[in-house]
């Protein structure tokens, strides 16, 4: 099995409704902010989402 697929999926947040919930829970926001955080950070980098929302 390849490791290289699961740090890359650790990494990113997709459009699944199971990882905007996730990541929303995490952050303590709702999905919607996650995917406008996804989309004005241009970025699907958990990194790059995160500050966005910390804004």
């Amino acid at each position: 099995m390849s490791k290289r697929g699961v740090k890359v999926e650790r990494n990113s947040v997709s459009e699944q409704p199971h990882e905007l919930n996730y990541e929303a829970r995490k952050e303590g926001t709702t999905a919607k902010k996650v995917e406008a955080a996804k989309k004005s950070a241009g970025s699907n980098q958990r990194s790059a989402v995160e500050k966005k929302l910390n804004k």
